[in-house]
This record gives C-alpha cells, sequence and structure tokens, in this order.
C-alpha cells in the first residue's frame, strides 16, 4: 500500500468519526489521545478493537480518529464503523468478514423525540383518577 492514508467516515446516533488508517504497529489515537485514555470504560475500546480482530489486523495499521458529537457509547459505536469502512478500503479481502459481524452496517436507530404534554417521548405523567 502507498504512504496516502485511507480516510472514511463512521456514524451512531449524533456522533461522527473521520478515520485515518495508516500502515503501522497498531495504535489507535482518538482525538490526539491513546484509545485507553480518551474513552472512560473497557467496553467502549472492546467495542472499538473488533473489527481490528475480526479480520486479524492487530498490529497492521496505525488509526488516527477525529470523533465528535454524542456520548462515548455513540462515540465508540462510530468510531468502530469508521475503522470497519477504512479496513474494507485498504484490504478489499478483509471486507466479507466485516459484512459478517455487522461491523459496516450503520446503526440508524436514533433517540425519538420528546412529545407535548408528557415528560418524554413515550413516559405519561401518573393518572390521578380522583
Amino acid at each position: 500500500m502507498a504512504d496516502n492514508p485511507v480516510m472514511s467516515t463512521g456514524r451512531r446516533k449524533t456522533a461522527v468519526a473521520k478515520v485515518s488508517l495508516k500502515s503501522g504497529d497498531g495504535k489507535i489515537f482518538v482525538n490526539g489521545k491513546p484509545v485507553e485514555e480518551y474513552f472512560p470504560t473497557q467496553n467502549d475500546v472492546m467495542i472499538i478493537n473488533q473489527p481490528i480482530e475480526a479480520t486479524d489486523n492487530k498490529g497492521k495499521w496505525d488509526f488516527r480518529v477525529v470523533v465528535t458529537g454524542g456520548g462515548t457509547s455513540g462515540q465508540a459505536g462510530a468510531v468502530r464503523h469508521g475503522i470497519a469502512r477504512a479496513l474494507s478500503q485498504a484490504d478489499p479481502e478483509s471486507k466479507k468478514a466485516l459484512r459478517k459481524g455487522g461491523y459496516l452496517t450503520r446503526d440508524s436507530r436514533m433517540v425519538e423525540r420528546k412529545k407535548s404534554g408528557r415528560p418524554k417521548a413515550r413516559k405519561r405523567f401518573q393518572f390521578s383518577k380522583r
């Protein structure tokens, strides 16, 4: 592969992750920090590493990610989606494994809007008969 990095975008909820993939030794930087430092829970780090482990690319690529919007869970999902898209561009043979794991599919679920006359989207105020 050439020296040019592979660029891709991942999305989840309201989070958007711009991923840059370059050949290297397996480092992942999110907004300038190592992934373990940026994401507080081990579960988020595990989610991010899923497409890398599914394609047996541990230690082959370096990832630089800029992620905006949403919370930590949505950002982790967006980073995973972006990494999967970048891997499928860089290594077309890995696309089948990524598709089988569901990492290339954009999770389109969004938060339902709050309705008027209710405390949340579906929750209702307590009913009083008298």
